[in-house]
């Protein structure tokens, strides 16, 4: 932080957001990857010396007082975690967490559905919500289901070209194998099923999908990217919150849609493998 506020010639930050899971159990469940959730990393955590809820909150509460962040949060925690984290902050009168920050988008809707979204309510902790990947990483912009990202192009010549000039992070040679999931086979049918319903309603892909997320109470905010001016363009004028919210019947629609597989960025086909400790979603599952 220090570093930071150096480099950027301020002396505090409005909003300061651990960028991981400070819980070495946590990251696998909440990536959706872990097929189980496993104890024997909690003893090596404790063994290891692994932060404490206090050692975390009373750290972020010093930055604030010292004047350095106005608020902090947690990126990618757990509904255990979020709740233990609000409660530790109230059980040492400290500043609790104003925001937690998780891969959110009408493709991976865990966190309305894990309780993620009810602890955070207004009726609950009152803790805000930002969404990243609202785009499921440039997916549901629908630049790649006619022309498929780099790694699942079987012509190495097409696939080589759109390494060499990538239109997102799909297209990325380090990016696009770890993106896998938002581009299994689940992922892309429930996309284009998406893409459908937004034609129909004479909408692009991008305007449905933000649009979308924006009706969504649990969401405060979203970090929406772009790869160019046009989409971000388009972007804003998706989030623009003068316009009138999708209909209904749409929004039905949409459900219809994800009722089909209510995850299915966490499905794949890619099941050959005779290793018990691996598979493919773009990361090893543990």
């Amino acid at each position: 932080l220090e570093g930071s506020l150096k480099r950027l010639q301020m002396d505090h930050v409005d909003l300061y957001l651990t960028h991981w899971s400070f819980r070495m159990s946590q990251p696998q469940q909440n990536w959706g990857q872990s097929l189980q959730y496993r104890q024997t990393l909690e003893k090596i955590a404790r063994r290891e010396g692994q932060a404490t809820f206090e050692e975390v909150v009373g750290a972020m509460d010093k930055l604030v007082k010292q004047g350095k962040i106005r608020g902090w949060g947690c990126c990618n925690e757990s509904p255990y975690g979020a709740t233990r984290l609000v409660a530790t902050a109230k059980a040492m009168g400290a500043t609790p967490p104003c925001v937690f920050q998780n891969d959110y988008s009408i493709l991976n809707r865990r966190c309305e559905e894990n309780g993620l979204f009810e602890m955070s309510s207004p009726f609950n902790e009152d803790v805000g919500f930002m969404a990243y990947n609202v785009l499921a990483g440039g997916m549901l912009t629908g630049k790649y289901l006619d022309a498929p990202a780099a790694p699942d192009e079987p012509n190495p010549m097409q696939s080589f070209a759109r390494t060499a000039s990538p239109r997102g992070r799909m297209d990325d040679i380090s990016w696009g194998p770890t993106l896998y999931r938002y581009r299994s086979a689940a992922a892309t049918e429930a996309t284009q099923r998406y893409a459908e319903l937004a034609k129909k309603a004479g909408l692009s892909l991008t305007e449905l999908s933000l649009r979308w997320a924006k009706q969504r109470s649990g969401m405060t905010t979203a970090l929406v990217g772009h790869t160019s001016m046009k989409q971000l363009e388009e972007d804003l004028k998706a989030m623009n919150f003068t316009q009138e919210p999708l209909s209904d019947d749409l929004m039905w629609e949409i459900d219809r849609v994800h009722m089909r597989n209510r995850l299915p960025i966490f499905s794949s086909e890619r099941t050959e493998s005779s290793s018990p400790s691996s598979g493919e979603i773009g990361e090893p599952i543990p």
